[in-house]
């Protein structure tokens, strides 16, 4: 852990990109838990300036609860800004109902992460709207639809920040690298991911890769990047308003559809 709190302060302090964006718990402690003076050094330069950074850390205490979230600092802010998970994973992040007896038989030290709003306000940054989603957020598109209920505040650029260091070496990988893509197609966004052993790539509104990390490549990803300006996709709109259901009522209406002409081809 020395090691990775050191690389991460080395490489945000030294960075010369407008924009610079560090894994989910790429610092892995409280901070009320850093050494003295730790955060403030880390974030200190973008406080001033034309640079912004998004960082993820685990946020609370044990009177209030914890989060999995991101910080995102930027010259002007009164405060950091901050996104919080809103969908948790199962036992890793939450216990799921019924089952903390299990947990607390077995003396599992899992505790559950307070979960963030659905649609959170994006990050703020000049232009740019910036909304990010941790993890497998991306997994569900109806989900990162809410934040495109406004049209005026609209996210221009979405950000995904990813440890799936638990995968290994496997299909997880390209995999999720998918997952963005096609969520960057159906909102005409770009989204840039930062993870801490991969895929990190930009991409951009089509949903093509226009940059990428080697996996377990210790370094940074340099590449540019245009926040999407243009107009809110037929999906956002209908997905921002009534989520899931309009595919729940379409497949309900394929299977008694299939369920009438079966009736009728038997009695026929």
């Amino acid at each position: 852990m020395p090691l990775a709190l050191a690389w991460y302060r080395d490489t945000i302090e030294a960075a010369m990109a407008d924009l610079v964006v560090a894994p989910e718990t790429a610092i892995p402690l409280l901070p009320q838990d850093l050494a003295p003076g730790y955060l403030q050094g880390v974030t200190a330069r973008y406080r001033t300036g034309h640079q912004a950074l998004l960082l993820g850390m685990p946020l609370g205490d044990a009177r209030a609860g914890y989060t999995n979230s991101v910080l995102g600092f930027a010259a002007g802010q009164s405060a950091p800004y901050e996104y919080d998970k809103h969908q948790l994973v199962p036992f890793g992040e939450f216990i799921p109902p019924l089952f903390r007896w299990f947990t607390e038989m077995m003396k599992i030290p899992l505790g559950d992460f307070n979960r963030g709003a659905l649609g959170q306000p994006s990050f703020v940054w000049g232009r740019e709207r910036i909304a990010p989603n941790i993890c497998y957020e991306d997994l569900f598109g109806e989900e990162l639809a809410a934040h495109f209920a406004d049209p005026a505040h609209a996210p221009t650029l979405m950000v995904n920040l990813s440890n799936i260091g638990w995968f290994g070496d496997s299909i997880a990988l390209p995999q999720h690298l998918a997952i963005s893509r096609m969520r960057a197609l159906e909102f005409a966004r770009p989204m840039v991911r930062s993870t801490n052993t991969g895929a990190t790539a930009v991409i951009d509104h089509t949903g093509q890769v226009s940059a990428r990390l080697a996996p377990f490549t210790r370094a940074g990803l340099h590449a540019q990047v245009r926040g999407g300006q243009g107009a809110i996709t037929p999906y956002a709109r209908w997905a921002a308003r009534w989520g899931l259901l309009p595919l729940w009522l379409a497949a309900a209406g394929v299977i008694l559809l299939a369920g009438v002409l079966r009736r009728r081809r038997n009695n026929g």
